[in-house]
């Protein structure tokens, strides 16, 4: 039966039912008479502590103490009377691998408790300090109090926004709240959360990250409020393709590093973003646009990109880079109907407000796109040496985008107010006025601009109390539901290893890893990452142009001696629809030489290193660089159109020499052989549809 175990329970059922029952009475009995302690001899209620000296449940030794914490965290899960981890300090926690936290789980600290990455850590990209612990995702997880240091200046071999060491990433996920942490000097994100819901970023200090301090991707609810953020290599907060988002009464500045303070990004057609709101924070001498807002790729409708609304911030001198395009106070395109209120921009670089185009990639489809702009004070705007003369309002989209101004009060604006745009109901007003209303709020009070003025908030910035920590206690009846619930677990698998008779042909688990990243390889566009696409494509198209993709999964869930009964790679085809094409595509896929995901493109597998090859490097199944014996092949014929459904391709071969450690895990590069008049797409991890997304089914042989 093809090498694959089933256990097979066999004896007399009668008197094995009779026995199970009598031993379930007898031990619930006994556990309401005799309650039992937990394990850890130090725990105090619900919480379970680690330290590293000799007063926690679990003792660390300053080496390798993600062990300790893990099985802090796995004890908590498994032991369902438990809620917390604790870590006591003052101790630093030093790790060599990730901390993996579960379901229904807090993980705090002192204040004065440190997790630190080890010096020359060498992890791969995209391997986090705390994720999660089932890869399908974990649910009603709290990360407070305690202190992450991303240890960059003893990791610098790596750089910085390429995915090394991001700090707490999570995937599949739901009601995540981070807060009351202090995370500093990191590679990577601070928080990245990729296709959750119900999300909760607070109360946090964040200091020069290598990424973003929260990153949010095809996720939906989420709030972020009272951080203090200073940038170091990208942004702040950062949302993808997510909707029901709120950030408010942040800090957010750099220290002449950096991108903008907050960034809306909304790519192609499969998602909705009308839900967005941004107000009363402090945008401080960013290095770019204090705000920047973008919608691009694809077409889509613009009921799918509206009602933005910005109001009560205060933007004080941002976009101190002199050399960025898109320094300013906000930089937006390809959002309808946007509105930006009540806010104070003072001593912006370039342009107060400004309809821009980054760089062709944020290209915006179509046309017609209006931004109301109304009771804002925009004062001082700056020069800058790219993004403009110092306007308070610049249209540099006035083909496509238009601006409807009302009633805003300007003053000593360098470059004027106005940069293709016009307003008929804004006041240029004295330069005294303007110093009056923000001293005397008894003027402000009367003023259409006092809202303005009082926007954002203030320094020094007080850090307001937990709003949402709701502590309940359960009652005797929910207790004693779960331990009976225990009771019957742990009886159903001391029975099912009374089973001595197996058949070694039928037991094996299957393991489905998930997708770390999918990057299309176009060459028609050879230096433009495309990471975050809805689809990925092969072939050449009838109007020119190659396309291959590469592909990496998560396999850190196995073991160096797992054997791979079976490995299938499978995309789900859709496109083109409806149209034959002339060849046949045969799709291929080989071992892709190490490239990084956020920077992999046609012409280079990292930023500034390129392929030997342009299209990528790859090894085919003999060991032969760039050869043409592939690991394995599917053939769609050119007179067959999208079927929705799955293409399986057996890749047992390629994922038994990763998991084996022969080669490290690089992934699959994708492409079609012949590469003529056989353009095709699947949808990619991004997709809207999980159930449409590329999928690695791995089958294991039990030992």
């Amino acid at each position: 039966m093809s090498g694959k175990m089933k256990i097979l329970l066999r004896g007399n059922r009668k008197i094995r039912l009779i026995f199970n029952i009598m031993f379930i009475f007898l031990i619930v009995n006994i556990t309401l008479v005799f309650p039992s302690t937990p394990s850890p001899s130090t725990s105090s209620g619900t919480i379970v502590s680690v330290s590293t000296g000799d007063s926690g449940d679990f003792i660390c030794d300053g080496s390798d103490d993600q062990v300790e914490i893990n099985n802090a965290l796995a004890y908590v899960v498994d032991n369902s009377e438990f809620t917390t981890v604790h870590l006591k300090g003052p101790n630093t926690y030093v790790i060599s691998d990730s901390i993996l936290i579960g379901s229904n789980t807090v993980l705090e600290g002192d204040s004065t408790a440190v997790i630190k990455l080890e010096d020359k850590a060498g992890w791969p990209t995209e391997k986090p300090v705390i994720t999660q612990m089932e890869s399908a995702g974990i649910h009603d997880v709290t990360i407070k109090g305690f202190e992450i240091d991303g240890n960059h200046d003893n990791n610098d071999e790596k750089g910085r926004g390429k995915g090394y060491y991001n700090l707490i990433h999570f995937l599949n996920s739901e009601n995540i709240q981070v807060h009351n942490m202090y995370m500093h000097d990191s590679h990577g994100d601070g928080l990245k959360v990729v296709k959750s819901s119900n999300i909760q970023f607070y109360n946090n200090t964040v200091y020069k990250l290598g990424h973003d301090a929260l990153y949010v991707i095809y996720s939906s609810n989420v709030e972020a409020w009272n951080n203090k953020i200073t940038c170091r290599t990208n942004s702040g907060l950062r949302i993808y393709n997510t909707n029901h988002v709120i950030f408010h009464n942040n800090i957010i500045d750099s220290e002449g590093e950096g991108g903008a303070g907050i960034e809306i990004q909304k790519d192609g057609s499969s998602t909705i973003m009308n839900d967005v709101e941004i107000c009363n924070n402090l945008l401080d001498e960013t290095n770019t646009a204090g705000i920047w807002v973008t919608g691009y790729g694809p077409e889509y409708s613009k009921d799918s990109a509206k009602d933005l609304y910005i109001h009560h911030n205060k933007f004080y001198k941002t976009g101190i880079n002199q050399n960025a395009d898109w320094s300013g106070g906000i930089v937006l395109n390809g959002f309808q109907n946007t509105l930006i209120e009540n806010n104070i921009f003072d001593g912006c670089y370039g342009a107060a407000i400004a309809h821009k185009e980054v760089t062709d990639e944020f290209a915006a489809p179509g046309s017609g796109y209006t931004t109301v702009v109304k009771n804002n004070v925009i004062i001082n705007t700056q020069p800058s040496y790219t993004a403009g003369e110092g306007y308070a309002m610049y249209n540099k989209l006035r083909s496509t985008h238009s601006f409807v101004l009302k009633n805003n009060c300007l003053s000593n604006n360098t470059g004027g107010n106005y940069k293709y745009t016009s307003s008929t109901s804004d006041v240029e007003a004295d330069p005294e006025l303007v110093t009056n209303l923000g001293k005397n709020e008894s003027l402000r009070e009367d003023s259409l601009w006092g809202e303005a003025m009082s926007a954002g908030p203030k320094r020094p910035y007080q850090i307001e109390e937990n709003k949402t920590q709701i502590e309940q206690e359960e009652d005797t009846e929910s207790i004693f539901k779960r331990i009976f619930s225990k009771i019957v677990s742990f009886l159903n698998r001391f029975f099912s290893s009374l089973s001595i008779d197996v058949d070694e042909t039928d037991r094996f688990k299957t393991v489905l890893p998930s997708v770390v990243s999918d990057n299309r390889l176009k060459e028609e566009s050879p230096n433009t990452t495309f990471r975050e696409s809805e689809y990925i494509d092969v072939g050449k198209s009838s109007d020119g142009g190659i396309y291959r993709d590469v592909i990496l999964f998560d396999l850190s869930s196995l073991n160096k001696t797992d054997h791979i009964n079976k490995a299938e790679l499978s995309f789900f085809w859709y496109y083109p629809e409806n149209r034959m094409r002339s060849e046949d595509t045969v799709l291929e896929v080989y071992r892709p030489v190490k490239w990084c995901e956020e920077h992999a493109t046609w012409e280079e597998k990292e930023s500034k290193i390129p392929w030997n090859n342009s299209g990528g490097d790859w090894y085919d199944i003999n060991e032969v660089l760039q050869g043409n014996t592939p690991y394995a092949t599917i053939t769609i014929s050119g007179e067959q159109t999208p079927d929705n459904r799955y293409y399986d391709l057996d890749v047992t071969e390629l994922v038994q020499e990763y998991v084996s450690k022969k080669y490290e895990n690089t992934g699959f590069l994708i492409k079609a052989r012949g590469e003529n008049e056989n353009y095709i797409a699947f949808y990619s991890s991004n997709w809207q549809n999980k159930n449409q997304r590329p999928q690695l089914s791995i089958e294991l042989n039990s030992p």
